[in-house]
């Protein structure tokens, strides 16, 4: 049971992220590489803010820090001429040595028995398990919500056009860099808070808790749309919180059965991408062998 709860909390931290990554993956079409470095930005962030005594100013914090960084990838992407892919790169490498600023040059910083926003739930009277399921949940809720509402607004809409198709986009005199720069800092934002609400809930911070953090919110994202499919925005945001609950337990499994040492973890994430990346093919490839045995069969029948 512990195991199915902690999953589940988790599932829903870690659907912040996921949020994260479709907001470029899926709507700019860009594959951002900073979230590797903005997700550890926002747990340091967090952390420090936290051991100061201050846990939802360290969110705050978190998603400021990370939406800062969001916009050194775009300011690199559209004013400097540096690919996506590249820009995310130089972007999460130069991260490092941020958050090791952050955490005062500390590769880790432990929040045992520091007051946090989970802590503050209990002393509501609820147990440790459910205040930790009430804050992931609320929390998820509040970002979905609020994505939601903000790709409904005017540029909310710009920034969807922009991924649809950025030349009609420029042709009717909307800035999209802007459009762009705004995109990767609310995206690297939802990251951040991610990870800062991760580094609460573990009770520290490590400057290398980013990585394969990337891989995660892509499984998240890819496995949610196998199972809801592809339905509009807002369906895409549920199913990316959807599928990190399902990617969560997917892990939780693979870890239990023992079939996986520990240390394969990032191996099995890599394998559930590539086999969910993978399924629209093959059931393509399954779709079209039918359709040929069929014209076969009524061929030979005629």
């Amino acid at each position: 049971m512990t195991l199915v709860i902690g999953s589940l909390q988790l599932g829903f931290l870690y659907g912040i992220l996921a949020l994260g990554i479709y907001v470029t993956f899926r709507i700019l079409n860009i594959p951002d590489l900073t979230a590797e470095g903005s997700f550890t930005l926002g747990l340091a962030a967090s952390a420090v803010c936290t051991l100061a005594g201050h846990p939802v100013a360290g969110i705050v914090a978190a998603a400021v820090a990370g939406a800062l960084a969001g916009c050194v990838t775009g300011v690199l992407q559209t004013k400097m001429g540096i690919h996506a892919v590249l820009a995310g790169i130089l972007t999460m490498c130069g991260l490092y040595t941020i958050n090791l600023i952050v955490m005062g040059s500390s590769p880790n910083i432990s929040l045992i028995n520091v007051p946090t926003i989970f802590k503050a739930a209990e002393s509501l009277g609820l147990s440790k398990e459910a205040a930790r399921l009430v804050i992931a949940i609320a929390a998820a809720a509040v970002c979905l919500v609020l994505l939601i509402l903000f790709f409904r607004t005017h540029l909310g809409l710009c920034i969807r056009a922009t991924g649809d198709n950025e030349a009609m986009v420029s042709a009717s005199s909307i800035n999209v860099d802007a459009m762009k720069i705004t995109a990767l800092a609310f995206s690297n934002a939802l990251v951040a808070v991610s990870g800062g609400l991760i580094a609460q809930y573990q009770g520290f911070a490590d400057v290398n808790s980013g990585s394969g953090m990337l891989v995660v919110g892509l499984a998240s994202v890819i496995i949610g749309e196998v199972i809801v499919g592809k339905r509009g925005l807002e369906i895409g945001f549920f199913s990316s919180i959807f599928g990190s609950i399902i990617y969560r337990y997917i892990i939780a499994a693979a870890t239990k059965s023992q079939i996986f040492p520990a240390y394969a973890l990032k191996l099995v994430s890599a394998c559930i991408v590539a086999a969910a990346l993978a399924l629209p093919a093959i059931r393509y490839q399954m779709g079209l062998s039918k359709m040929k045995r069929t014209r076969k069969k009524d061929m030979c029948e005629q």
